[in-house]
């Protein structure tokens, strides 16, 4: 089975491709080392039409596909993981489920200027005690009159200290489990709400990472996400279609670092002749061919099956497993074919070795994929 692109979704590759080239490639190792939300790239991305590719133009969109979301995050990640998250978070985690379940008034107050950039989004879901088990929610919403009165926190928000927009989760019937967790859109600024430090982390370091704190937080009724109680099914639909996108940002870190180690092989002379002449780089550089060929097709597939809207959690689950691993396998082997050099800081490979890591985390851990692909294929 093959996924021929359109003429437009080329065309949407070669341009994104142009773009990350010009214009994040130069900043990638910058935008690492200063540990920094790079808004002016946020900005050239919306002024491309990058931010609402899959929605539709009424709404702020680009009006294409979610196969060509999948496109541009694997170009960008192929030479900064981090620009690549920050567009996942926005686009993937928090203009999805506006557009999915939320009313028409939403869609023109939220998702119009998150569709064009003109704010930031973030999604917030996972807690210190609800991280894989995300049903154990402890952050709580209660109906006072014509607002909800919000109170937990939530942490590891990628996008946190910027957004102007956040998607979150409540509990609003603890009785019921997660039956009882609704979903609800939050501003920046709103009373009760502020958010904590930003966190130190291994890789992806031009993402914000932050903690939520919710104290007496008061956001209209109005705001409520779908109908009350849902929230579990929504976000069980939302990180569906997330895990395609990580997925194909995991490839485009394991395709940049392949480029990398493939040109590095044909131009390191050791013993009188390239590297790439020894069977030993040859056999590793077949294997990360083939491992990428492999992870762009099962990310093809789930990525076609959301598009005609039919059911692809397994192939979902599956393609963010294998592309994670296959990620950690490709940047390990361009590392060791660079040798002492892929070591250090002054080559990308090192840089993109870091970034891959979170693939595997986040999302839903690779762990939760096995459990998830395991009950599909045992219909439980």
């Amino acid at each position: 089975m093959t996924f021929p692109m359109t003429e437009e979704q080329a065309l949407i590759r070669q341009t994104v491709h142009e773009f990350a080239e010009n214009e994040i490639a130069p900043r990638a190792a910058e935008i690492d080392a200063m540990d920094a939300f790079p808004h002016d790239i946020f900005q050239k991305m919306a002024a491309l039409g990058l931010l609402g590719i899959p929605f539709s133009e009424q709404y702020g969109g680009a009006g294409s596909d979610y196969n060509s979301l999948i496109i541009v995050l694997e170009e960008i990640a192929r030479v900064s993981g981090s620009v690549a998250l920050i567009l996942d978070a926005h686009s993937s985690l928090c203009c999805e489920p506006i557009a999915l379940f939320g009313s028409e008034a939403q869609k023109q107050k939220y998702l119009i200027p998150l569709a064009r950039g003109e704010k930031i989004g973030a999604f917030g879901l996972t807690e210190p005690q609800a991280g894989s088990d995300a049903g154990a929610t402890r952050t709580r919403a209660l109906r006072d009159g014509d607002e909800w009165v919000l109170n937990g926190e939530k942490i590891f928000i990628t996008n946190g200290t910027v957004a102007d927009v956040l998607v979150v989760t409540a509990k609003t019937d603890p009785q019921k489990g997660t039956r009882g967790i609704s979903a609800f859109i939050l501003e920046k600024g709103t009373p009760g709400f502020r958010v904590g430090h930003e966190e130190k982390k291994m890789g992806l370091k031009g993402t914000a990472t932050t903690e939520l704190f919710f104290e007496d937080c008061r956001i209209p009724a109005a705001n409520l996400l779908g109908q009350e109680n849902q929230g579990f099914k929504q976000f069980l639909v939302t990180l569906d279609a997330g895990r395609v996108a990580i997925a194909a940002m995991a490839l485009g870190l394991a395709r940049g670092a392949y480029e990398r180690a493939l040109a590095y092989s044909q131009e390191r002379v050791q013993f009188d002749q390239p590297i790439a002449d020894f069977q030993a780089i040859q056999w590793m550089l077949a294997e990360m061919a083939t491992d990428i060929d492999a992870a762009r097709l099962m990310i093809a597939r789930a990525a076609d099956l959301r598009s005609r809207g039919q059911r692809f959690i397994k192939e979902a689950a599956m393609a963010k497993l294998f592309a994670t691993e296959v990620s950690e396998r490709v940047c390990y082997k361009a590392i060791q074919i660079h040798g002492g050099y892929g070591y250090l800081q002054d080559y990308a490979v090192e840089r993109m070795y870091r970034d891959q890591r979170l693939c595997a985390i986040g999302e839903g851990t690779n762990e939760i994929q096995h459990l998830v692909i395991a009950r599909q294929i045992l219909g439980r």
